[in-house]
């Protein structure tokens, strides 16, 4: 699926939208609110696979919102809305990132349609068929994935996170943390680098 939950936020069309935007700049308070509900869940989605923490994503929902609503009248329609208020949430994020440090202990649970998923149990589940051993495996790699991902620079996560577990194009993520498609590129390919070689033991 194209952008995951990124592509699903477009429920009303870029015409519909530039006019809720416009009179939300003129202080509609019903428009700013239809705007909100347009892209809450995926904001939210966006927050917590990055973060990994329900806590933490809400408070960055929270502040986003609040940033869009005091800098909205700044808004000149020069990239999309969803762009703008992608690039508000992961700078949010990554400056949370950065603050925590990036814990070692990260969950691999994504939030989905169908509600939080952990990837890798749902894979060794599929694939162990009850073999000890092979659940053994898919804990330790589970457990060296999370370690990787705490070691990694919090924009190479990001990248990462945002291509993988989001479905982005990587123009789009170069879009949203405001450089370019081939720095996004350069960006993926360092993390990716790191997981192989760290995962080299499993693959």
């Amino acid at each position: 699926m194209e952008a995951g939950s990124y592509a699903s936020a477009r429920s009303i069309t870029a015409m519909d939208e530039a006019a809720l935007i416009r009179a939300a700049q003129a202080g509609d308070q019903d428009a700013f609110e239809r705007l909100v509900r347009t892209y809450d869940q995926s904001v939210l989605r966006l927050a917590m696979n990055l973060l990994r923490s329900p806590e933490d994503a809400y408070d960055i929902y929270q502040e986003a919102f609040l940033r869009v609503y005091k800098n909205l009248r700044n808004f000149r329609f020069d990239c999309s809305f969803h762009t703008w208020l992608y690039r508000i949430v992961t700078n949010l994020c990554l400056d949370h990132m950065r603050k925590r440090k990036v814990r070692r202990t990260e969950s691999t649970v994504v939030e989905t349609s169908s509600g939080p998923v952990d990837l890798l149990d749902s894979v060794a589940e599929e694939r162990a068929h009850g073999d000890p051993q092979r659940v053994l495996l898919s804990r330790e790699l589970k457990g060296k994935i999370e370690e990787t991902l705490g070691g990694m620079t919090a924009r190479e996560r990001m990248v990462f996170e945002m291509r993988h577990y989001q479905g982005m194009r990587l123009r789009a993520i170069g879009e949203v943390l405001g450089t370019t498609e081939e720095a996004a590129k350069n960006c993926l390919f360092r993390a990716t680098q790191k997981m192989r070689s760290a995962l080299g033991a499993f693959v």
